[in-house]
């Protein structure tokens, strides 16, 4: 007997018993008289692999049923039970609910049952795709993160910082899915691993910028976006990280017309907490940054803005804590995931990571090749991960 579950929808009560003699030792279901049984048993039973609803049902029919049951069951195979196949019945099914078959009533088991099957079959097939392409995605972001962290660690650092930001904020917002925003705060810099070397070192040195070496770094969103655009499923992540500096009223880079709510909701985001995290990094906090950022006429959603200073009436989301130790230790002790407490620099004062990175596998062997070199100036202060921040109640 497979455990993937199946619901079956339909208002006729015998067919309901029907399905119950004829399946039971077959499948593993579930069966509900109408529309908003179904959706609540989706809400608490599930989940379905595949689902099977008669068109005709008082109420709430077969085509409803299924468009609201998308968003609680996004993987299950549909199939569609009608008595009435005219065109307009299949365009809606197929648009709206997303149908895999059709069936006519009434509907013999000796096709109901091969129809279920290649249904489970299809929702196999779905998973796996799924699961390869989830692997792949996260693969590939990890490498990008730690390929940043070698070359760019400071930027690595600062997306680290946005990223658990991102987290409470988009929960804030009710944003979803919650992966993409987190992601495109996470790599809002990758396009920094693009930079020379040089410019990476005056950028960490808070250096004065010739003209050229600001168009080069203005640039750096779309390099971001362009590296990201070709990866399965990162295309609204690479929006996102291209308009992340992008102002509410459309001025800005990219020079284009995109302006006010067409802007990408996670660029939005990210450009106030970019904004933000940069008036805390200088000392200007609380009350004041907002009066600062409110002033900027134009830069940022209004409502968002707001938003941002309720989520985060005091700071951002800090990965330094006093209320963790501060742990004094040596290269060769530190582990992945403890957090910098104060800049890691060689005896020269150039800066490896800084004050709030969390370290990566990466970024921990590109300190080792430095601490073999005798580069690293030790000890160093860090401190355990503690738990992720979550969002506050609104």
């Amino acid at each position: 007997m497979s455990d993937r579950k199946i619901l079956f929808v339909d208002d006729d009560e015998n067919l309901l018993a029907a399905f119950q003699r004829n399946f039971r030792r077959r499948f593993v279901f579930d069966t509900a008289p109408g529309g908003p049984e179904g959706l609540e048993f989706l809400r608490t039973a599930g989940p379905y692999a595949v689902i099977v609803a008669d068109m005709r049902m008082p109420g709430m029919d077969g085509v409803e049923f299924l468009e609201q049951a998308r968003p609680l069951a996004p993987g299950a195979v549909r199939i569609m039970l009608t008595g009435n196949a005219d065109q307009q019945t299949a365009v809606d099914a197929v648009n709206r609910g997303q149908v895999f078959r059709f069936l006519n009533k009434p509907c013999p088991p000796d096709v109901l049952v091969p129809a279920i099957e290649t249904a489970l079959q299809q929702f196999d097939l779905q998973e796996m795709e799924r699961e390869l392409l989830e692997g792949t995605l996260t693969g590939s972001v990890k490498v990008m993160a730690e390929v940043l962290g070698m070359v760019a660690p400071d930027a690595l650092g600062r997306g680290q910082r946005l990223r658990e930001s991102m987290r409470r904020f988009a929960q804030f917002v009710g944003a979803a899915p919650l992966w993409e925003f987190e992601i495109s705060a996470l790599l809002s810099p990758i396009g920094y691993a693009s930079l020379p070397p040089r410019l990476l070192q005056r950028i960490s040195a808070g250096a004065n910028l010739t003209t050229e070496e600001t168009a080069i770094i203005r640039r750096v969103p779309q390099i971001g976006h362009d590296l990201l655009a070709g990866i399965p499923r990162l295309d609204s992540v690479a929006r996102t990280i291209l308009y992340q500096h992008k102002a509410f009223d459309g001025s800005g880079f990219p020079a284009d017309e995109c302006g006010g709510e067409h802007l990408p909701l996670g660029a939005r985001l990210l450009k106030i907490l970019d904004d933000r995290l940069t008036l805390e990094a200088d000392g200007v906090a609380k009350q004041r940054a907002f009066e600062v950022m409110r002033a900027r006429s134009g830069t940022y959603d209004p409502a968002l803005l707001e938003q941002c200073f309720v989520c985060f009436q005091e700071f951002l989301a800090q990965t330094i804590s006093a209320d963790r130790p501060v742990r004094t230790l040596y290269v060769r002790e530190l582990q992945v995931d403890q957090v910098v407490v104060s800049e890691i620099t060689t005896p020269q004062g150039f800066v490896l990571v800084g004050a709030g990175h969390r370290l990566s596998a990466m970024v921990l062997r590109r300190l080792r090749n430095y601490e073999q070199l005798g580069e690293v100036k030790e000890p160093v202060y860090v401190q355990d991960p503690g738990p992720l921040a979550t969002a506050p109640a609104k």
